[in-house]
């Protein structure tokens, strides 16, 4: 394997979804650049987090925290992994639904700029409600599991 072609796509490091601690945002970007630095080789280009059932608020929050407190330390890149943190707002207005469609690929265009704001260091919680959010979203009703 030739760590200088391969994109890593881990976890961060947090607390377990029952735990009666939850981290601080700070906290878990901390936690999870010590791990990598004593874990991941300098060679590697890219770390493309997964969003280990994070909300897509919460993931972009700690990405941008890590990318804001550790950018000059880092040898990596720091992203997403093309997943929940990403698509689940999309998915959910989606569901199949042919007449959602447009509002979910705004929702898709929406989180994947906030997430390019945390991936330079620059997203705040206050874009979550400042970004133009898209039109026409229908009502959404909670799906049975």
């Amino acid at each position: 394997m030739q760590t200088n072609q391969l994109i890593l796509k881990p976890n961060m490091v947090l607390p377990g979804l029952t735990c009666r601690i939850q981290e601080t945002v700070e906290a878990v970007a901390d936690a999870t650049v010590r791990c990598l630095l004593r874990a991941v080789p300098a060679a590697v280009p890219g770390i493309a987090f997964l969003s280990g059932g994070q909300s897509a608020e919460l993931a972009s929050a700690r990405l941008n925290a890590m990318n804001v407190r550790f950018k000059s330390r880092l040898p990596w890149a720091l992203a997403f992994s093309f997943a929940r943190a990403i698509q689940q707002p999309a998915l959910e207005l989606w569901r199949g639904d042919e007449t959602h469609l447009l509002a979910a690929q705004q929702a898709l265009s929406r989180r994947a700029r906030l997430n390019r704001a945390a991936r330079r260091g620059e997203y705040t919680a206050a874009m979550e409600k400042d970004m133009p959010a898209p039109a026409n979203i229908p009502q959404l009703t909670k799906i049975a599991a």
